[in-house]
């Protein structure tokens, strides 16, 4: 016991050493000072200028509490003024006030240093040369350039003269115009031509009377309408996310974005490795550096010639237009569609929230968890509880409440979020009793759609703050959608493709649709000639039969290779960069370029090609997922059967952006997400995002039939191009037909089939399903080609058919004879 008190005698006799960190409260408080004193800077010095001259008196009486100064800050205001102002820069001291306040509103506000030092280094220099300038034209008025303006005017003055000041001061300004406003000769030339070619164009004119008008537009307002203040500390977000928590204050005490450094190593060895050896090779090999100097310079004439004859083009013509052809397109009005949600607003029910509140709070009491904090988020289909559990609970412990918050909220669809990423917050989603529809219009006709840059934009619905999401097709780069029957798909991808036809004019993107059901996308017929494309000599563009859509997936590969080809031609890596060469005329049409529209293919049920076609639909489907992306072709694929043998793993691998919408099972949710919580949805458009990171819960905006109707009706009506857009002509492998014994029109599998067929000696088509991974129809066709040379027998019914070829070596000597028949 003695050794152990010793021990702790020892140890707390030890030094502590405490380090000062300056912390999140103490910036904020030094902040508001810093502030405060820059506006008490600003008073002081513009009462200065009307009260100096009765101070004087009173500087040198400063401790003497008798004494009054007529400053609007008495003596303390009238003292600083005399230092920065009379003593110090003139005018040029109001600069002091802009840098205080600055310096005090970044540590306000928990701001980068970089920004304030390089402000204050700037700062510093402007006063500087304010001063100088101040004192060379106020050298009879001190107080414009203060004491140091004069003094340093008189210094330079005597070694350089007013020439000599004057050029310098020049040359402040002309390091100022460079450094900071990015001023280049290039810049001001271009404005000089600009306002010459003005002012001859107005003295070209004749004089008339005109009358201007000023108009200013503004964009709506977006003003968030407050709920009604809730009895439980419970925020209720609409449109912006919620501020940090009022009660809880975990500031840490270490400023990390002071302490955190990153650099970056130059590699000086590989540098200096490369360039010795650049100069080895150089001295061996001059004579062949010459050759290849000369072919250079070549080539950079040839490129010089034809950037030179790319810009006369532009100047005499302009940019080449994808949309010129039809010029006068009228994009769908938003009138075409139905406003069901009134305007996209959400009813508060204060009830239902209170009530909610105190069950979580109370089934969490039953087992011991307390919560600190609660707050609520109201979404349009769903409401989430953000809780902060005591310290000390665990997090999993709240996770395996799942099924008894929901038993004892009497609702479907409890989704627990533990945690939730990015916050120290635990989520439980709780389904509003009365969802609110959200409509395509006012997803639409919202600013963020209105707004996006993106190259396919797609507005899938409202996520749970009642905010827009909007996600670019271009970037996911392809999607796969999963749910169970009569949950959303259909809803959904009419969703994606009314977002692309009120945003892209038809030049920009094409369709290829199909649908295995013969009904989902029939409406988009009326629109076949402006944005569908489909094979040369076919009469529908929307795909039905199975041949038809081997043969499209096929075609898109062969357009895919070609594609590819004109971007290696034209030196690009992406459809993007390709278009804006060949707008701006730098790629010659003769050589075969044109301008490449986006191609999305959207397939409304996969599991049925599958079943159908296999390996002859999931081959091209993969090869596009793997390769398109960069030449602009994108895949959204839709399944009510999200299993394992319909979504392979080389499908998932490929598509890395996932819709899901409710399932029946958390096996299909792991499946399409790789995660649970489709299961947990409570359908009617409920769905689940996401592009390889996090979960996102949206509500998908509700399109209806006769709105489809009527936007392919309206753009139907308008003119179009003489046809779809044509992609490459396809010519299938199996293009033997039934008792065919041409050779040279057999199947490309022929012979391994044969093969097969005589090693097994069974003559049927779903043998050669399983060995050669064959739809049913080509199973057949060879079957029937293998007939009509004469190795198999003919059908008999349910029986197999009967081989006539005993083994492989009679085999090879058939066909070897058959061939030099022919």
């Amino acid at each position: 016991m003695v050794k152990k008190r010793n021990r702790k005698k020892a140890t707390s006799s030890q030094p502590k050493t405490s380090r000062f960190t300056f912390s999140k409260q103490n910036k904020i408080i030094a902040g508001s000072l810093i502030m405060l004193l820059s506006i008490a800077l600003g008073i002081a010095f513009v009462s200065f200028f009307f009260t100096w001259q009765q101070d004087q008196s009173t500087l040198s009486e400063f401790v003497d509490r008798n004494a009054e100064a007529q400053n609007w800050l008495s003596k303390f205001g009238a003292q600083l003024s005399n230092i920065f102002i009379y003593k110090g820069f003139g005018l040029a001291a109001f600069i002091f006030v802009y840098l205080f306040f600055i310096t005090g509103l970044n540590w306000f506000m928990g701001l980068g240093k970089a920004k304030l030092i390089n402000r204050w280094i700037w700062g510093i220099l402007g006063i500087i040369w304010f001063s100088v300038l101040f004192g060379f034209f106020g050298s009879r008025a001190p107080l414009l350039g203060g004491v140091v303006g004069y003094e340093m005017n008189d210094f330079l003055q005597d070694y350089a003269g007013k020439a000599g000041v004057i050029l310098l001061l020049l040359f402040g300004l002309i390091v100022f115009a460079v450094k900071k406003l990015k001023t280049t000769p290039e810049k001001i030339g271009d404005y000089l031509s600009g306002v010459s070619e003005n002012i001859k164009k107005d003295f070209r004119r004749t004089p008339r009377k005109t009358e201007s008008t000023t108009t200013a537009e503004q964009g709506p307002v977006i003003s968030d309408i407050p709920g009604r203040p809730s009895p439980f500390e419970t925020a209720l977000e609409r449109q912006t996310p919620s501020s940090e928590y009022s009660k809880i204050d975990k500031t840490s005490d270490v400023d990390i974005e002071n302490s955190f450094e990153v650099k970056i190593a130059e590699d000086e060895d590989s540098a200096t490795a490369s360039k010795t050896s650049s100069s080895k090779s150089r001295t061996a090999a001059s004579q062949q550096n010459d050759d290849i100097e000369i072919e250079v310079e070549k080539i950079k004439e040839e490129k010089e010639a034809t950037e030179i004859l790319s810009e006369k083009l532009v100047q005499d013509f302009g940019e080449f237009d994808p949309k010129l052809e039809l010029s006068n397109y009228k994009f769908p009005p938003l009138d075409l569609l139905n406003d069901y949600g009134g305007q996209g607003g959400i009813t508060i029910n204060q009830e239902e929230l209170e009530e909610n509140k105190n069950r979580i709070v109370e089934t969490l009491k039953h087992y011991k968890i307390d919560i600190s904090q609660i707050k609520a988020t109201i979404g349009p289909t769903v409401t989430l509880y953000e809780i902060i559990p005591e310290a000390g609970v665990r997090i999993s412990k709240i996770k395996n409440l799942e099924d008894d918050i929901a038993l004892s909220l009497a609702a479907l669809g409890i989704r627990i979020i533990a945690p939730i990423p990015g916050k120290g917050t635990i989520g439980i989603e709780v389904p509003n009793k009365k969802p609110t529809t959200v409509s395509m219009r006012s997803v639409i006709a919202s600013t963020r759609f209105q707004n996006a840059e993106m190259e396919l934009p797609v507005a899938l619905g409202k996520n749970i703050s009642n905010e827009t999401f909007v996600a670019d097709l271009a970037k996911m780069p392809h999607l796969l959608m999963a749910g169970a029957t009569g949950q959303g798909k259909s809803v959904g991808l009419n969703a994606i493709l009314t977002s692309l036809l009120y945003k892209k004019h038809p030049a920009e993107v094409k369709f290829v649709l199909v649908d295995p059901k013969k009904v989902e996308l029939t409406l988009f017929n009326k629109i076949e000639r402006h944005y569908l494309a489909k094979l040369p000599d076919t009469d529908e563009a929307i795909i039905t039969d199975n041949t038809k859509v081997i043969n499209t997936l096929n075609s898109l590969c062969i357009e895919m290779d070609n594609r590819y080809e004109l971007l290696k031609n034209a030196m690009v890596r992406n459809i993007k960069e390709y278009n804006a060469k060949f707008k701006a005329r730098k790629l010659n049409p003769n050589d075969g370029h044109k301008f490449l529209p986006y191609i999305v293919l959207v397939v409304d049920e996969f599991a049925d090609l599958i079943m159908t076609a296999g390996k002859e639909v999931e081959t091209p489907i993969a090869r596009l997922a793997q390769l398109a992306r960069a030449i602009g072709i994108h895949l959204i694929i839709a399944t009510q059967r999200p299993s394992v043998n319909v979504i392979t793993g080389i499908i998932k691998a490929n598509f890395p952006a996932r819709i899901a919408f409710r399932v029946t099972s958390k096996i299909d949710s792991r499946t399409i997400l790789d995660s649970q919580g489709a299961d947990q949805l409570i359908g009617r458009g409920d769905m689940l995002y996401t592009q390889g990171n996090d979960l996102v819960r949206l509500q998908c905006a509700f399109v209806d039939t006769p709105e489809v109707a009527k936007i392919t009706d309206f753009i139907g009506a308008q003119k179009a191009y003489p046809d779809a857009h044509l992609l490459p002509e396809y010519v299938g492998e199996e293009s033997g037909t039934s008792l065919d014994i041409d050779t040279e029109e057999r199947d490309a599998l022929f012979r391994e089939a044969a093969e097969v067929i005589v090693n097994a000696q069974q003559g049927s088509a779903s043998l050669l399903q399983r060995k050669l991974k064959l739809g049913y129809n080509r199973a057949g066709r060879i079957i029937d080609q293998l007939e009509a040379a004469g190795i198999v027998g003919p059908f008999e019914g349910s029986k197999a058919r009967q081989v006539l070829i005993p083994d492989l070596y009679a085999l090879e000597q058939f066909l070897a004879n058959e061939e030099t028949e022919n």
